[in-house]
C-alpha cells in the first residue's frame, strides 16, 4: 500500500522535447528523484484517478419515508452474472405519476390505454388503500372512465368492507350488477339511499338478499321510480329473498319496475301468496317459476373491471385490522408467513340463507317471452290488411280517447302519492 502512495507523490511528466534549428531533441532529466520514479514500474489502474462508484440503494428514513426510485432492472445471465439495465422513460414517468396519483387534477380526455396502465401501477403500489388519498385518486378515475373502472361489484358477506370503505364504494359509477347479499344493511343505511342516485341508474341486477329490509326500506328504494321516473328504472333482476319483514304491502311498491324480468321474494313475510302472484302477473307480467332460476345464482355477479383487485385489497386490510392473532403451530405459522401455504378461511354463511336453501317452496318469478308467429305468408298478409283497415278507423277515435285517458291518468298520479312519498321527495 505504501508503494502506491509513494508512487502517487512523484507523477511521471513523460518525455520532454525541445525544437532547435528545425529539429526535435529529447531533453534528459537530471533530477535524481524523478529518475528514480521513472525507473519504478507504474501501478496498474483500471479506472482514472478521479473515478468513483456509488451504489444507490433504496433508503427509508424512520422519521420521513422517502419515495422509492428504482431506476434499474436487475437480471441474471445464463452464466450467472448480474446484469442491470435502465428502465424506459415511460415506465419511470408512469411510476412517478402513480406515486402521486391523488394530486392529479383531472383525467377527462386522457387516453384509456395509458389510463389503464396508470391505474394498474397505482393499484400495485396499493395507493387506493390509503385513507384520504385513495378516495381522491379513485374519484379521478371513476369520473373520467365510469364503467371501465368497474362494471360489476360483488360485496357479498363483506359488511366490514362496506363500513370501512363506504365513500370509496359510493364513488363507483355506471354499475350494471351490484350484489349486497348478507350484509345486514337495514332500512336506514346510507348505501341503500345511495342506490336511488342517478349515478346508479344503470344498475340492471340488484341482489339484496338477507339485509334486514322491511316495507319501509322497499318504499324508500322505489320512491324515485314511482314518483319521478328515475333511479332504478332500468332494473331487470331483483333479489329480496330472506327478508322476513317485507310483507304484502312492500311487494306492492315493486310494481313500478316495469322492466323487471326476474324477481325472488322467497323467505319474506308474505301472507296472501296467491294474490301476490296474480298482481305480479297482471301488473308486470311475471310468472311464478316452479324450477329454481339460474339468474339468481350468485356466481353470475362478480367484480369486473380495472378495480377488480381493489376490493380484495380492501378486504385484506380490514380483515387484518379486526382479525385476532393466530394461535397455530409454529411450522404452519412459518409457512403462512413465507407464503408457502395459502390461508384457507371458512366462508361466512347466512343463517337465513341456509333455511331458504332447505325450504321447499321458492317464490321466484320470471317474465315469459312473447311467442313468435310462424304461420303461412298468406295468413300474415290477410292479418296485416285487416289491421291496416282497423288502424284507419282507430285513427279518428284515438284523439278523443287520449284526451279522456290523459285526464284520468293525471288524476291517478295525484291519487297514488301518499304523505310518506312526499316526505321522501322532500328529503331528496
Amino acid at each position: 500500500m505504501s508503494y502506491y502512495l509513494n508512487s502517487e507523490n512523484h507523477l511521471d511528466p513523460g518525455p520532454i522535447y525541445v525544437r532547435e534549428n528545425g529539429q526535435l531533441h529529447m531533453v534528459n532529466l537530471a533530477l535524481d528523484g524523478v529518475k528514480s520514479s521513472l525507473q519504478k514500474p507504474r501501478p496498474f489502474r483500471l479506472f482514472p484517478k478521479g473515478f468513483s462508484v456509488e451504489l444507490c440503494m433504496n433508503r427509508e428514513d424512520d422519521t420521513a419515508q422517502k419515495e422509492k426510485t428504482d431506476h434499474f432492472i436487475f437480471t441474471y445471465t445464463r452464466e450467472g452474472n448480474l446484469r442491470y439495465s435502465a428502465k424506459s422513460l415511460f415506465s419511470l414517468v408512469l411510476g412517478f405519476i402513480s406515486d402521486n396519483v391523488d394530486h392529479i387534477d383531472s383525467l377527462i380526455g386522457f387516453p384509456e390505454q395509458i389510463a389503464e396502465k396508470l391505474f394498474s401501477a397505482a393499484e400495485a403500489r396499493q395507493k387506493f388503500t390509503e385513507p384520504g388519498a385513495g378516495l381522491r385518486a379513485l374519484q379521478k378515475f371513476t369520473e373520467a372512465y365510469g364503467s371501465l373502472v368497474l362494471c360489476s361489484l360483488c360485496l357479498r358477506n363483506r359488511y366490514l368492507v362496506i363500513s370501512e370503505k363506504l365513500e370509496e364504494i359510493k364513488s363507483f359509477r355506471e354499475l350494471t350488477c351490484l350484489d349486497l347479499s348478507c350484509c345486514k344493511l337495514g332500512d336506514e343505511h346510507e348505501l341503500l339511499e345511495h342506490l336511488t342516485n342517478e349515478a346508479l341508474s344503470s344498475v340492471t341486477q340488484l341482489h339484496l338478499k338477507d339485509n334486514c329490509l322491511s316495507d319501509a326500506g322497499v318504499r324508500k328504494m322505489t320512491a324515485p321510480v314511482r314518483v319521478m321516473k328515475r333511479g332504478l328504472a332500468n332494473l331487470t333482476l331483483l333479489d329480496l329473498s330472506c327478508n322476513p319483514e317485507i310483507t304484502d304491502a312492500g311487494i306492492g311498491y315493486l310494481f313500478s319496475f316495469r322492466k323487471l324480468n326476474c324477481l325472488d321474494i322467497s323467505g319474506t313475510g308474505l301472507k296472501d301468496i296467491k294474490a301476490i302472484k296474480h298482481k305480479l302477473q297482471t301488473h308486470i307480467g311475471l310468472v311464478h317459476s316452479k324450477v329454481p332460476l339460474k339468474e339468481f345464482d350468485h356466481s353470475n355477479c362478480k367484480t369486473e373491471g380495472w378495480a377488480d383487485q381493489i376490493v380484495l385489497q380492501w378486504e385484506r386490510v380490514t380483515s387484518e385490522a379486526v382479525k385476532p392473532r393466530e394461535t397455530g403451530e409454529p411450522r404452519t405459522a412459518a409457512q403462512h408467513f413465507y407464503g408457502k401455504r395459502a390461508r384457507t378461511e371458512a366462508p361466512v354463511k347466512c343463517a337465513l340463507a341456509d333455511t331458504h336453501m332447505n325450504s321447499s317452496e321458492k317464490l321466484q318469478f320470471y317474465k315469459e317471452k312473447a311467442p313468435d308467429c310462424h304461420g303461412p305468408l298468406l295468413k300474415r298478409e290477410a292479418v296485416s290488411s285487416q289491421e291496416s283497415k282497423k288502424s284507419k278507423k282507430r285513427a279518428f277515435e284515438e284523439p278523443e280517447k287520449e284526451q279522456s285517458n290523459s285526464s284520468q291518468s293525471s288524476k291517478q298520479k295525484y291519487v297514488c302519492l301518499a304523505v310518506e312519498d312526499w316526505d321522501l321527495l322532500n328529503s331528496y
